[in-house]
C-alpha cells in the first residue's frame, strides 16, 4: 500500500478551502439581497403636559406616510402623507409642541368623548334617572365636557407587526366624571398600515347603564395649510342630514339632502355653497338611519392642487361635516395661522342629543355590552 504524502494532503486541504469559499461568495451576496426590508420605523419621545409626563409616539411607513399621536389626549398631532409628485407634508392642524394641548378649545386632533358632539342643556336620562353633565358650550355640553377625553392622559404602548404598527391607548373614566355615569374603560388603538391608511378603534366598557359616542377629531387641509379648504371637493355618501337649531341642536327631523347646499353626493368644492349655509357647515349626515355596525365609505376628500385624495370609512351611522368656522385667526401654527375654513373635521358618530331624541340611534352602553367604533382613513394622489 502506497504511503500517503502530508504535504500533499495539505495542499489538497487548502484547495478545498479555497473552493469552498469561492461557492459560498456569490450565494452570501445573494442572501443580503434578501434580507426583508424593513418596513415601519418608530420612536417614542415624551413632554410634561400639566404635572405628568406624555408621550409621543412616531410612526413611519416605508412610503415616508408618518403619524405621530400622543398619549395625552389621544391625539394625532401630525399626519404626513404624499402629494402627486412624492412630496411629504403635514395634513392635519396642530399646535408647535405637545404641552399646547392642554388648552386645546378647538379640539385639534382629538379623542372626543365620552360623548363627541353635543347633549342639549347636558341634559338626559337613563331608566327614568336624570343626569346633567358639564355645559361647555353656552347652554350645551360638546365633546365630553370640561376635561373631555382630549385633556386626560392615557396609557399607551407600541405594537409592531409585518404589515402594521400600531398605538394602544387606554383610559379609566371613573364613575361621576363630567357628570356620566359608570366607570368607562376605554381602549383607543391607532394602526398605520404599508399601504397608507390610518385606522383608528374604539371599544369601551361600563359597569353602569350610560352613553359613550366617540370620534376622531382631526382638522384636514390636503394643501398642508397652504390655502383654506373652500377649493377642496367632497363627496358625503348620505341623501339626509339633521337639521340643527340656532345653538346646533338637532330639531329631531331628518331632512333630504337633495337641492339644498347639504348635498355632497357628487363631488362639490366646499366653498362652492357655503355662504348658503349661515355660519357654515356644522352639521350631522345620515349615512344610516339604523345602525348595523358595518363599515362603509362614508366621504372622500380631494385637493386638486396636490392630487391628494383621503377616503373615510367608518362602521357608525352618521358623519359630522365642520367646516371650521370657529377657527378664528388666534392660533399659529409654524408661520401658519389658522383662520376661519383652514382646516375641516368629518367626524364618524352616533347622531348629536341622541339620548333625548328617542328615534335616533341609541347611544345607550349596559354592562356586559361593548361599544365599538371603527374608523378608517384611507390617503392616495392622483
Amino acid at each position: 500500500m502506497k504511503k500517503t504524502n502530508f504535504k500533499t494532503i495539505a495542499l489538497l486541504f487548502s484547495a478545498f478551502l479555497v473552493g469552498m469559499w469561492s461557492c459560498s461568495a456569490p450565494k452570501s451576496e445573494e442572501t443580503s439581497e434578501e434580507v426583508e426590508e424593513v418596513k415601519f420605523l418608530s420612536n417614542v419621545s415624551e413632554i410634561k403636559v400639566g404635572d405628568q409626563q406624555a408621550k409621543v409616539f412616531h410612526l413611519e411607513n416605508s412610503n415616508g406616510m408618518v403619524v405621530e399621536i400622543s398619549s395625552f389626549g389621544g391625539i394625532v398631532t401630525k399626519l404626513i402623507v404624499p402629494d402627486r409628485d412624492g412630496k411629504l407634508e403635514n395634513v392635519v392642524l396642530g399646535y408647535e409642541s405637545i404641552d399646547g394641548y392642554d388648552t386645546n378649545d378647538y379640539y385639534l386632533g382629538a379623542t372626543a368623548g365620552r360623548y363627541a358632539n353635543r347633549i342639549a342643556k347636558g341634559k338626559f336620562e337613563l331608566d327614568g334617572k336624570a343626569y346633567q353633565v358639564t355645559t361647555n358650550d353656552g347652554n350645551n355640553h360638546l365633546h365630553g365636557g370640561t376635561l373631555g377625553f382630549n385633556r386626560k392622559h392615557w396609557d399607551g404602548t407600541l405594537e409592531e407587526e409585518d404589515e402594521a404598527i400600531k398605538v394602544k391607548l387606554t383610559y379609566r373614566s371613573p364613575d361621576g366624571e363630567e357628570g356620566y355615569p359608570g366607570n368607562l374603560s376605554t381602549t383607543l388603538v391607532y394602526t398605520l398600515t404599508e399601504d397608507n391608511k390610518l385606522l383608528i378603534s374604539f371599544e369601551s366598557v361600563t359597569d353602569k347603564p350610560t352613553i359613550v359616542n366617540l370620534t376622531h377629531h382631526g382638522y384636514f387641509n390636503l394643501s398642508a395649510m397652504k390655502e383654506d379648504i373652500l377649493s377642496h371637493e367632497l363627496t358625503i355618501n348620505a341623501a339626509k342630514y339633521t337639521p340643527v337649531d340656532g345653538e346646533l341642536i338637532p330639531t329631531g327631523e331628518l331632512k333630504e339632502v337633495k337641492d339644498t347646499p347639504f348635498d355632497f353626493n357628487k363631488s362639490t368644492p366646499i366653498g362652492e355653497r357655503i355662504s348658503d349655509v349661515p355660519g357654515g357647515y356644522d352639521h350631522n349626515y345620515v349615512v344610516k338611519e339604523k345602525h348595523d355596525g358595518k363599515l362603509a365609505k362614508m366621504a372622500t376628500l380631494y385637493h386638486a392642487g396636490s392630487g391628494r385624495v383621503m377616503e373615510l370609512y367608518a362602521d357608525s351611522p352618521a358623519v359630522q361635516f365642520y367646516s371650521g368656522n370657529f377657527l378664528d385667526g388666534a392660533l399659529t401654527t409654524n408661520g401658519i395661522t389658522y383662520s376661519q375654513y383652514m382646516g375641516l373635521c368629518l367626524e364618524p358618530q352616533t347622531f348629536p342629543n341622541a339620548p333625548n331624541e328617542p328615534s335616533f340611534p341609541s347611544a345607550r352602553l349596559n354592562p356586559g355590552e361593548k361599544y365599538v367604533h371603527n374608523i378608517e382613513l384611507h390617503f392616495s394622489a392622483k
